[in-house]
């Protein structure tokens, strides 16, 4: 094998390695679940690749899903139903709660908007009582 019959320096190793440049691998969105895929590959999260699902393992476990998604809504409708009247009592309890926090909030600034005025109206007549003594040293 052939050897360097010098080192080679700093600068000439940089500057030739300064055309390596890294590349971001191209990605696209999965048109089943909306995941970031690099191209031209199966879906790792769905198993989406193109038209339809890639393997047959996939497959299964789709129609799994689908089963259990369809079980788990009927479920939720059901349960809906009965505890509807007890979830509108806790948001009439919220709702009520809420707004009298709000007065109780416009009520204290109310409250400090008030004592400032005549805290306003006193350094108004303390100016006052300034000008006319002023005037009076001034006679």
């Amino acid at each position: 094998m052939a050897t360097p019959k010098k080192r080679t320096g700093k600068a000439s190793q940089n500057s030739r390695r300064a055309n390596w440049k890294g590349t971001i691998p191209a990605t696209t969105i999965c048109p089943n679940c909306k995941e970031i895929i690099p191209t031209h590959t199966v879906c790792p999260n769905c198993g989406w690749y193109k038209d339809g699902i890639a393997s047959l393992k996939l497959k299964n476990k789709a129609e799994m899903k689908v089963e259990e998604v369809k079980a788990s809504k009927k479920k939720a409708a059901a349960e809906e139903t009965e505890p509807a009247s007890e979830e509108t009592k806790a948001e009439a309890k919220e709702t009520k709660t809420a707004k009298a926090k709000s007065e109780t909030k416009t009520t204290t600034k109310k409250a400090s908007t008030t004592a400032k005025k005549p805290a306003a109206k006193k350094a108004a007549s303390t100016t006052a009582k300034k000008t006319t003594k002023a005037k009076t040293i001034e006679e």
